[in-house]
């Protein structure tokens, strides 16, 4: 029995933590409607299931078993079928959604694409352009202040790397932030040993990557790397030597992630995703929504993986090329990339008047002249 409690330990860290946390949550809904309908949980004398799955889900979308009473959107609804399931075989039971052909049961379906139909339309966060990093990187650039400096490296890391903000920043996602030991760099054909090469020749490194390890999507191992952006300071491989030179400075460990700033009170600052938000939140106020085409409200954390997808798009780079940088395994990443960026649309309409004038190789049931 020891070792089983121990194997049931092992499926729980198959997922992250968050999502671990999510389907217990979701269980215990389930626990407390089968409580109050008289049902046994794993509804084993039950022969159709499928009805008290429909009342289950419904009171789901519309709040009584939702965690905060709330109404919530078709995609937490789902959330809540599916963690049951999964809970089910868990335990060694069936799944109670599933049709003898292994189909979810029309009637879920049906009523998970009606809650669909009603959500709202999605708030996709917008993706900010480079203007507005530049900003950021010119009042780091004039600051003393090491976290300033930091945030600000680590904001363009993950424009040009496409990162999403549990990669570079401290949070509680499934994704692991970039640690000194990722980090490899070279000087022109040389590869740098971060350990003995000099402040120098690590700032005048040409070329930086990173290895993803436990990051969502990756390849463990996977290692993508950039060369110099022309940029004295928005440049990946720049940030990427500060941060190695900050932290080396400070006697960091290997393991220490990159988004970490040592203040000169002996204190240490870890980046986390609300600091982000709240630094492109007031560059965009500063710069001005008439002069950007979006708001303050319109931009977070999320909003540089975009950003560095469709600056991507605006500048030619295939739509697979993308996909492979930023780790996208569907068409998910379309989401991402704004039709809205006026570069991106610039000459279309153009294009359209060239390449609509086109005739048609005629069937037989068309006549001739």
């Amino acid at each position: 029995m020891r070792d089983f409690g121990f194997a049931q330990e092992d499926v729980q860290r198959g997922v992250s933590s968050g999502r671990a946390s999510s389907t217990h949550t979701h269980w215990k809904e389930w626990l407390q409607f089968c409580d109050q309908m008289g049902f046994d949980p794993l509804l084993k004398t039950v022969e159709n299931k499928i009805p008290i799955l429909q009342v289950f889900l419904h009171r789901v979308r519309h709040g009584p078993c939702a965690a905060d009473k709330h109404n919530v959107k078709s995609r937490t609804a789902e959330e809540y079928i599916r963690s049951l399931a999964q809970t089910y075989l868990s335990l060694g039971a069936k799944d109670p959604r599933l049709t003898d052909g292994h189909n979810i049961d029309f009637r879920i379906r049906r009523m998970l694409n009606a809650y669909s139909k009603e959500d709202p339309p999605p708030n996709r966060v917008k993706p900010v352009p480079v203007q507005v990093l530049r900003n950021i990187m010119f009042i780091a650039k004039n600051s003393d202040d090491p976290a300033l400096v930091m945030e600000a490296d680590m904001i363009a890391m993950a424009f040009f790397f496409l990162l999403r903000p549990g990669e570079y920043t401290a949070t509680k996602s499934e994704s692991t932030p970039f640690e000194l030991k990722d980090v490899q760099l070279w000087l022109g054909c040389v590869r740098l040993n971060l350990e003995t090469a000099t402040d120098a020749e690590i700032l005048a490194s040409t070329f930086g990557a990173l290895t993803f390890d436990k990051q969502k999507n990756s390849v463990r191992g996977e290692v993508i790397g950039h060369a110099r952006s022309g940029d004295q300071d928005l440049c990946p491989v720049r940030c990427i030597a500060r941060r190695v030179v900050h932290l080396r400075r400070n006697h960091a460990a290997p393991n220490t992630p990159l988004a970490t700033a040592f203040q000169a009170d002996g204190t240490t600052f870890r980046l986390k995703p609300a600091h982000i938000t709240t630094t492109l939140k007031q560059a965009v106020t500063f710069l001005g929504s008439s002069a950007l085409g979006f708001l303050p409200a319109d931009v977070s954390a999320r909003s540089l993986r975009a950003a560095g997808a469709n600056a991507l798009l605006c500048g030619g780079v295939d739509t697979d090329v993308i996909r492979l940088l930023g780790r996208w395994r569907s068409d998910e990443m379309l989401k991402y990339l704004h039709t809205s960026a006026e570069p991106l649309m610039r000459d279309y309409a153009r294009q359209m008047l060239t390449g609509g004038a086109f005739t048609l190789i005629p069937n037989q049931d068309c006549p001739s002249f």
